[in-house]
């Protein structure tokens, strides 16, 4: 969708595979540095991330990481976030529980249910170790950011969302009766981000 409406906005746009190469050792520092890969293969100028649920967390800190590298050419000026899974290692925790979290460990594989192919995917131990290392409420990047929030996701809890918007304000919180997957929302969020992106189209 946003693909299909930015191209006929005249907006440039890019999505990799953060699933590559593989997702079994996918890690959020991977993720991370495809991301800038692909930031920097973009025409120089302003760039606006989207990111949804875990690449929500991951758009943040890999902007969070290009500010601070102080990469001129292609800043970061816009943030969007749909359902973002800023709570990832708590969250993650205590929805497994200890038991499973051990047996994670112990197994190096989690069956984890995978949004993008709608299937359930392998998943090693290793995200978990990397993942620790990242703190989305740590994370003081001044950065205009619009957040779509479901008030019924059963992934992402909305009261996370609305406590990491709170203190930060120049995040635009949007809390909406939907799920994780915000399907009942497509226009409007097209629109509001539209205007976000101050673009016609």
């Amino acid at each position: 969708m946003f693909a299909d409406r930015a191209a006929a906005a005249c907006i440039g746009f890019a999505c990799p595979d953060l699933n590559e190469p593989d997702f079994r050792t996918l890690t959020v520092t991977r993720m991370i540095e495809h991301v800038e890969r692909t930031i920097s293969a973009l025409p120089v100028g302003p760039v606006a991330l989207v990111g949804s649920s875990l690449g929500a967390f991951v758009a943040l800190h890999a902007a969070a990481q290009r500010s601070a590298d102080q990469s001129p050419d292609r800043p970061i000026d816009r943030l969007i976030f749909l359902a973002p899974a800023l709570d990832l290692v708590p969250s993650l925790e205590l929805e497994f529980g200890p038991d499973r979290m051990r047996t994670w460990e112990d197994t190096d594989s989690f069956s984890v249910f995978h949004y993008g192919d709608n299937m359930a995917r392998d998943l090693g131990w290793t995200f978990m170790t990397d993942a620790r290392r990242y703190d989305a409420y740590a994370v003081t990047l001044r950065t205009p950011t619009l957040v779509y929030q479901g008030r019924r996701d059963e992934v992402v809890a909305p009261a996370s969302v609305e406590r990491w918007a709170a203190t930060r304000p120049w995040v635009t919180l949007r809390l909406v009766d939907d799920g994780h997957q915000l399907l009942d929302h497509v226009d409007q969020m097209w629109a509001d981000v539209r205007r976000f992106l101050e673009v016609d189209g």
